[in-house]
C-alpha cells in the first residue's frame, strides 16, 4: 500500500530546521571580517527551496535515521550549492543580476568579495561535514562522506560539468554530451545529497545503492526541468532572469530535443526515480513525493 506524504508539511518542517541550523553554523555578521560574513549570509539565508539539505535528511530517514544526525552535512550541501550559485552569477561566468528574487552577490558586495564568499562557503562546508562525526554512531563514515561530497562537487562532478557547459556555449553538441553536462553539473550533487544521508544514518549497502541510483535519475530530471523553466518561466517565478540559456547559446534539453520531448523525458526520469526506490519500501515515500515536487515546480 502506498504511503501518502503531506509534502507541504514535510518541506516546511525540514526547511525550518535547516534554516535555523544555517543561521547557527554561519559566522555572525558582527564577527570580523564583517563584510565577508555579511556576503556569506546574504546568499545562504536568501529564501530558497533547500532541496539538497532536505534530500540529505530524506536519505537518512529512508534507512531509519533522524534529521538531527545528518544536519551538519545537510547544511554543508546547502553551503556548497550557495557557493556554486555565487560563482555562476559572476560576470566571468553567467553574468546574472538576480538570484532568488534579489540582486546577485557580486551586485551587492562586488566581484572580489563574491569570489571570496564562495570560497569561504565551500571551505566551511567541509568543516561542517567533519564535525558531523560527533553525531553519528560510526564516526569513520565521515571520511567516506567527505570523499563522496568532494567528488560530487569537484572536477568529477559539478565543476567538471560546469567546465564542459562553458566550453559548449554556441556549439552544437551531441545528446550524450548534454547528458554528461547535466549529470555532472547538477545531478552529481543531488545524488550525493541522498547518498550521504543514507550513509551517515547507517544504511545497508543495497539501500545506499538504490538511493544513489534514484538520486542520479532525480538530479537529471531536476536539470531538465530547470532548462524548461528557463524557456517558460518568468523573473517573478524563478527569482532570476528567464531566457538566459538562449541568450548565452547554452546547450539545453529544449534546444536539442524540443519542449514536448524534454517534458516527457523529465516525467520518465521522475517515474524511474520512484521505481528505483521500491526496494526501500514506505520509508522512501518522502523522496518519491520530493521527486514529484521537482517535476511540478515553477521555480
Amino acid at each position: 500500500m502506498s504511503v501518502v506524504v503531506d509534502l507541504k508539511a514535510y518541506l516546511d518542517g525540514h526547511r525550518a530546521t535547516v534554516d535555523t541550523a544555517l543561521d547557527r553554523v554561519l559566522p555572525p555578521e558582527s564577527a570580523p571580517p564583517v563584510t565577508i560574513h555579511r556576503a556569506m549570509r546574504y546568499s545562504v539565508l536568501a529564501p530558497g527551496k533547500r532541496l539538497r539539505p532536505v534530500l540529505v535528511i530524506a536519505g537518512a530517514e529512508a534507512v531509519g535515521g533522524r534529521a538531527e544526525t545528518v544536519l551538519d552535512t545537510a547544511c554543508a550541501l546547502e553551503l556548497i550549492h550557495a557557493y556554486s550559485l555565487i560563482h555562476d552569477d559572476l560576470p566571468a561566468m553567467d553574468d546574472d543580476d538576480y538570484r532568488r528574487g534579489r540582486p546577485t552577490n557580486h551586485k551587492v558586495f562586488g566581484e572580489a568579495l563574491a569570489i571570496l564568499a564562495g570560497d569561504a562557503l565551500l571551505t566551511l562546508a567541509f568543516r561542517l561535514i567533519a564535525g558531523n562525526a560527533a553525531r553519528v554512531a560510526t564516526p569513520g563514515v565521515v571520511g567516506i562522506v567527505v570523499a563522496e561530497v568532494a567528488d560530487a562537487a569537484g572536477t568529477n562532478g559539478m565543476v567538471g560539468g560546469q567546465v564542459v557547459d562553458i566550453e559548449s556555449e554556441g556549439k552544437t553538441i551531441s545528446p550524450e554530451m548534454l547528458d554528461y553536462i547535466h549529470l555532472h553539473k547538477t545531478a552529481a550533487l543531488i545524488r550525493a545529497a541522498l547518498r550521504v544521508g543514507a550513509q551517515l544514518a547507517g544504511g545497508r549497502a543495497e539501500q545506499v545503492e538504490a538511493i544513489s541510483q534514484a538520486g542520479q535519475a532525480l538530479g537529471l530530471a531536476f536539470q531538465i526541468v530547470d532548462d524548461i523553466l528557463d524557456v517558460e518561466g518568468s523573473l517573478a517565478e524563478l527569482g532570476k532572469s528567464a531566457g538566459s540559456d538562449e541568450r548565452k547559446k547554452k546547450a539545453t534539453y529544449p534546444s536539442l530535443h524540443g519542449l514536448p520531448a524534454s517534458k516527457q523525458r523529465a516525467r520518465e526520469l521522475i517515474e524511474e526515480t520512484k521505481r528505483l526506490l521500491n526496494p526501500i519500501g514506505p520509508a522512501a515515500a518522502p523522496i518519491c513525493a520530493l521527486a514529484d515536487f521537482v517535476f511540478e515546480r515553477r521555480s
